[in-house]
């Protein structure tokens, strides 16, 4: 076997309480989650139940309490240089055109401006962006800016992408283009994917496989499954196939008692 894109062994993260140095929250525990080079994977689990905390692990953006983490075989030191992050929230510079944000992580790397330009235009065309370089982010429409932030991520060629609910804040028709796309940017560059997203049907209509975690505090896998829908995907299309029923069946089956719990708990906190 191939080694793993990326490796989270036994991963734990505690939080100590600034108030009170007493108090502390385990957010995971003992997660063992694997990424293969070019596989597709989601994290799906109830609100609150760790899924950022893990990207984050991924990211080399949090160092975990206990466990290890490696990218291709490598013990992960401080930042992943391999990864590309793609955020929930607005991430793009308010300041900057969007090509001046495609541009920004090129510059930061020391590409040559020149260089950077012509990668920063190659990828707004390849998001559908082409004629839109010039427009600042507040210009752009909520679809548009996704877009550019997909362009930013992707143009830096990373080896392992991690997204964060990326579409989460977009209306059904923007977020199923958007999906379309970014299964059409990945079927050709395989890179590795790790989504969190807590749409049962994103994950599954985009996935190669589905990781489902318990409720929180001291959140874990609860269980992974296969997705085995041919691609292409339209994944408008393939929710209406009975095995993508099948497996949505499946996997709320496991799913449907930790969102019962993570919402009581949640009523508890409130």
């Amino acid at each position: 076997m191939s080694t793993p894109a990326l490796q989270l062994t036994g991963v734990s993260c505690t939080f100590v309480s600034k108030d009170d140095p007493g108090q502390r929250y385990t957010a995971v525990r003992d997660v063992d989650l694997t990424v293969g080079a070019g596989e597709f994977v989601s994290v799906v689990g109830p609100t609150g139940c760790g899924k950022s905390t893990l990207l984050n692990v991924g990211a080399g953006l949090l160092q975990p309490s206990t466990g290890r983490v490696q990218v291709f075989g490598q013990d992960l030191q401080g930042i992943n240089t391999r990864a590309g992050y793609m955020f929930q929230a607005e991430s793009l510079m308010p300041w900057r055109t969007a090509l001046g944000n495609v541009m920004a992580g090129l510059e930061f790397r020391g590409m040559p401006m020149a260089e950077a330009r012509a990668q920063a235009e190659h990828w707004l065309k390849r998001v559908g962006l082409g004629g839109f370089g010039d427009r600042y982010p507040h210009q752009l429409s909520g679809g548009m800016r996704k877009r550019t932030s997909l362009a930013q991520t992707l143009a830096l060629d990373p080896d392992i992408i991690l997204m964060d609910e990326p579409f989460s804040a977009l209306d059904i028709q923007t977020r199923q283009l958007m999906e379309n796309e970014v299964l059409d940017l990945w079927a050709q560059k395989k890179k590795a994917v790790l989504f969190i997203t807590h749409d049962l049907d994103e994950a599954i209509a985009m996935s190669d496989r589905v990781v489902v975690l318990s409720a929180g505090p001291a959140s874990h896998p609860m269980g992974e499954f296969a997705v085995d829908l041919e691609r292409p995907r339209d994944v408008a299309e393939v929710r209406t196939t009975p095995r993508f029923i099948a497996l949505h069946n499946a996997i709320w089956d496991v799913l449907r008692e930790e969102v019962l719990k993570g919402y009581a708990q949640q009523l508890k906190a409130a």
